[in-house]
């Protein structure tokens, strides 16, 4: 048997500190501003799924997965994990499906990059190798060509950078030129050689959950429960990379919205997101401008989407 606990009810700001205080609430993810005082209790056995929702008190019965929730997230590549943070996309690529290729240059990704930075990302993620459904892959001189310049630019204006590859010849290089950050939607899968890598950087990775190569991986995507199954390969992704070097305060999750996930199971995972504060790392999610909030909202074009990727 398996067992899960989804933070629910939560509460903000002053109502969250004075429920930790009073110890009628946990700390989600150890911040005082955000705060649960019931949870969804899930176990999973070889008959099926049983759910419950309990109160705090209850669920302080489970220390164990309780405490993978309530725990202090360390700083991420020198950011405190105390508040939300925003990530600004910088796709180097000429066939991104958010914004068409307008940043297929070095200079165009630059300028958009000291904007994004300017109206408040914490984060810029450079990619030059196209994730979107049906993308092929490329080669590793291609992407670095495509992104390096632009990494040691932003990265020379104090700017925190992380590089979007599943390559390890390209972490390294993209490291050595100043990303702090490396983002990986194979969660270190694609190259046998990146978890090796990423331990000798020494650098914080984040994880994402991918059903499925992109070529193929919207091609009708079947799931027993897609959260726990997403859950549970983050949670063995985690043991391995510790198990590479990898310190587990280096690496963050992203349960990979849109990659190998149906329009449905995209809603599930967002509307029950908290439970993967039980995992013990930093948590990313990425919208940005994705086909399915264009599903919800009617905006065929990916330009007009943006309100589901910050809203």
């Amino acid at each position: 048997m398996t067992l899960y606990l989804r933070p629910l009810s939560l509460v903000y700001g002053p109502d969250a500190r004075q429920a930790i205080e009073a110890r009628r609430g946990g700390a989600l993810g150890g911040s005082d501003f955000i705060a649960f005082t019931e949870a969804e209790l899930i176990e999973r056995k070889a008959g099926g799924i049983s759910r419950r929702v309990v109160s705090y008190e209850e669920a302080r019965g489970h220390r164990a997965p309780l405490d993978l929730i309530e725990q202090r997230r360390a700083d991420f590549a020198g950011l405190a994990m105390g508040r939300p943070k925003l990530m600004g996309i910088v796709n180097v690529t000429p066939d991104s499906f958010s914004d068409g290729g307008l940043l297929a240059g070095p200079g165009e990704a630059l300028v958009h990059g000291l904007m994004l930075a300017k109206e408040g990302a914490d984060i810029l993620d450079i990619g030059g190798e196209s994730t979107r459904p049906g993308s092929d892959a490329v080669s590793v001189a291609l992407e670095s060509e495509r992104i390096l310049a632009v990494i040691a630019a932003l990265a020379s204006e104090g700017h925190c950078v992380s590089v979007d590859t599943r390559k390890s010849a390209v972490m390294m290089a993209a490291v050595e030129a100043g990303a702090r950050i490396i983002n990986d939607i194979s969660a270190l899968t694609y190259d046998p050689a990146s978890p090796a890598t990423a331990a000798k950087l020494k650098c914080p990775v984040i994880l994402m959950h991918a059903k499925g190569d992109p070529k193929t991986m919207q091609d009708s995507p079947v799931y027993e429960d897609v959260t726990l199954d997403v859950f549970d390969m983050l949670a063995e992704r985690i043991a391995q990379c510790e198990a590479a070097g990898i310190p587990r305060n280096l690496i963050a999750v992203d349960p990979g919205i849109g990659f190998g996930k149906t329009f449905r199971h995209n809603l599930t995972l967002l509307n029950q997101l908290a439970i993967f504060h039980g995992l013990g790392v930093v948590l990313l999610v990425g919208l940005s401008r994705k086909a399915f909030t264009g599903a919800l909202t009617g905006e065929k074009r990916a330009f007009d989407r943006v309100s589901g990727s910050v809203g």
